[in-house]
């Protein structure tokens, strides 16, 4: 079985010392490397070209955002995980535009983790349950406060619809594939032709888009 290998960007020794620990009790996973700040997580990721590197917001010389940003320019077939304290809606937003393909709170059980290492080693977006409900009231919001020209739509086909809708709702390419009885590899081919289609190069942006085009009612509380 080919191990996910794995870099830690971390300011605090205990806490990368606590996730080898963690990885280490499944043969999954292999950490690779090690980074106390965010410019030594960019060197090392294009050094080392983990799987993925899994980065901290908090971090001297760089901080997480910056960091997830020129690791995805130099090379971006790592994937970037973030684990962190923060909640706040403001970090989530500028790390899915920085480039980040998950984002975990750090209280998490170790099962959750897991899972979200797995789902973004498989290029699957993975964000913890209250972090997906930021995102959602966040696009929400934007959407209610925005107003944009009434421009037309290209044409899309009732699959593609369908599936603008699933994403919107925040189903991974898996679960839409397992729900419409296709493949992912087929959901993943609709979700490109989407993206081209309405020049869209995001997630967070794909999902706004269907909120503001009526795609998906979306009720923020």
């Amino acid at each position: 079985m080919k191990k996910i290998r794995i870099l830690l960007a971390d300011d605090h020794s205990i806490v990368r010392s606590g996730l080898r620990s963690l990885f280490k009790t499944t043969r999954e996973f292999v950490v690779v490397g090690e980074a106390s700040n965010g410019e030594e997580a960019v060197q090392l990721a294009e050094r080392l070209r983990p799987d993925i590197a899994i980065v901290d917001i908090s971090m001297p010389k760089m901080n997480g955002i910056e960091a997830t940003r020129h690791i995805k320019q130099k090379n971006g077939a790592v994937k970037v995980l973030i684990l962190t304290i923060h909640d706040n809606e403001e970090y989530v937003y500028e790390l899915i535009r920085a480039g980040a393909d998950g984002y975990v709170l750090k209280d998490a059980e170790k099962q959750e983790i897991f899972t979200a290492v797995r789902k973004v080693a498989d290029s699957e977006p993975f964000f913890s349950p209250g972090v997906s409900k930021l995102i959602i009231e966040k696009i929400a919001r934007d959407s209610k406060n925005h107003h944009q020209a009434t421009d037309s739509v290209p044409r899309l086909t009732k699959r593609e619809e369908e599936i603008l809708r699933l994403i919107a709702h925040g189903m991974t390419s898996r679960k839409i594939a397992e729900k419409l009885c296709l493949s992912t590899s087929t959901v993943n081919t609709h979700r490109a032709n989407l993206m081209q289609k309405l020049d869209i190069h995001d997630t967070a942006s794909l999902v706004r888009f269907a909120i503001h085009k009526g795609f998906v009612n979306v009720k923020s509380t």
